[in-house]
C-alpha cells in the first residue's frame, strides 16, 4: 500500500519511488527501460529493508503512529468476520475510542475489545484519538465479562497513547476503572489475547493488557507512558523525546528480552502501513494459532499461568540474589 505521509527516514524510499513512477510513466516502455524499473525495484527492497532492520527506539514510535498504518477497524474487516458492535457501558454512555463486539475468527467465535484512533478529523475528534473514557473501560469489562459467561475468547488490540486525561474523565473515576477492568481481566475464566497493534501508552494500554498471552507488533511500542511525556517530566522538554524512547526500552526486542511480553508478530517489508493486507495475514496466522493452543488448557491451569506469567515481570537483583 503506497503511503502519502513520509517519516524522515524514509527519504531515501521515497525518492527511490519517485524513480520508479516516472519511468512507470513511460510509454512504450524499451527493455532498456523495463530493466532500469527492476533494478529499481531491488533496490527499493534492499533500501527498505536496511532502513527498517535498523530503526532506533524514537524512530519505532513514530512508525506506530504512521497514519496509514491499520488500525482496529481495519483488522475488524480484514482478519474476522460477522462483527457485530456492542455499544454502551449502561452507566453514562458509549466510548468511542473502545470498541467491543463479537466477531468470528476461522472455527472461533470470539469477543474484539480494542482502541479506536480515527482516520479523518471528524473521526478522530470523536473518538478522542484513541484515548478512552472511564465508560470505554466498563464497556470494556461489561462485555469481556459477558464472553466469558458465554465461554467465548476475548482478543484485545491496544492502540493509544494513554487513557484520557480531562477533567470528566477524571470525575468519572479513570484510573479505578483502568484498575478494576485490569483485575477483572486476571481472572475472567476465558482464553484472553492482547496485543500491541500500534501504540502502547500507559494506563489506557494496560485497561485492556491483562491476558494469557501479550504480543506486540513488530514496530509498535509497549510503554508505561510516552516518550513526551517521559522526557516533559525528566527534561522539562519534549525535545528530549528521542533520549527518553531509548532510555525506556519500549520497543520490541526490549519488551520480548525483559519478558513483559510473550511474541513479537513480524510485519511486512517497511511496517504494516505499507501492505495492510500482509499485515492481517500474519496477524490472523498468530490469533488461530495461539487460540487453538490456549483452548486445550484447563481453566483452572489457564488461570494459574496467567497469574503466574504476570508475577515473573519485573525480575530484580537483592543481596545479590535474583527475585520476581
Amino acid at each position: 500500500m503506497a503511503s502519502s505521509f513520509q517519516l524522515p527516514f524514509e527519504q531515501p524510499i521515497h525518492e527511490i519511488e519517485a524513480q520508479i513512477r516516472d519511468l512507470e510513466s513511460v510509454d512504450p516502455k524499451s527493455d532498456d527501460v523495463r530493466e532500469q524499473i527492476r533494478e529499481l525495484r531491488k533496490q527499493l527492497n534492499e533500501t527498505i529493508r536496511s532502513i527498517y532492520k535498523n530503526l532506533d527506539p524514537w524512530e519505532t514510535v513514530r512508525v506506530s503512529r504512521h497514519p496509514q498504518r491499520p488500525m482496529f477497524t481495519d483488522y475488524v474487516d480484514l482478519v474476522f468476520d460477522e462483527f457485530v458492535e456492542l455499544h454502551g457501558d449502561k452507566f453514562f454512555g458509549d466510548d468511542r475510542a473502545l470498541r467491543t463486539g463479537f466477531a468470528k475468527l476461522d472455527e472461533f467465535k470470539v469477543m474484539l475489545v480494542g482502541h479506536q484512533k480515527g482516520k479523518t478529523l471528524k473521526e478522530r475528534n470523536e473518538c478522542y484519538f484513541g484515548c478512552a473514557h472511564p465508560e470505554g473501560y466498563r464497556k470494556a469489562m461489561e462485555k469481556m465479562e459477558l464472553a466469558a459467561k458465554y465461554g467465548l475468547p476475548i482478543i484485545a488490540m491496544i492502540d493509544t497513547p494513554g487513557a484520557y486525561p480531562g477533567i470528566g474523565a477524571e470525575e468519572r473515576g479513570q484510573a479505578q476503572v483502568i484498575a478494576e477492568s485490569m483485575l477483572a481481566m486476571s481472572r475472567l475464566p476465558t482464553p484472553i489475547i492482547c496485543i500491541v497493534i500500534g501504540e502502547g501508552g500507559s494506563g489506557g494500554a494496560l485497561g485492556i493488557g491483562v491476558g494469557d498471552r501479550v504480543a506486540v507488533l513488530e514496530n509498535a511500542y509497549y510503554s508505561v507512558i510516552s516518550p513526551e511525556g517521559c522526557a516533559g517530566i525528566l527534561w522539562k522538554s519534549h525535545d528530549y523525546a528521542p533520549q527518553a524512547a531509548r532510555a525506556l526500552k519500549i520497543t520490541s526486542k526490549h519488551l520480548l528480552e525483559m519478558g513483559v511480553i510473550d511474541d513479537v508478530v513480524e510485519e511486512p517489508l517497511g511496517g504494516a502501513h505499507r501492505d495492510h493486507y500482509q499485515m492481517a495475514a500474519k496477524l490472523k496466522q498468530y490469533l488461530t494459532k495461539t487460540l487453538r493452543e490456549l483452548q486445550k488448557l484447563p481453566t483452572a491451569e489457564l488461570l494459574n499461568q496467567r497469574y503466574d506469567k504476570f508475577r515473573k515481570i519485573g525480575p530484580y537483583i537483592e543481596n545479590g540474589v535474583a527475585s520476581a
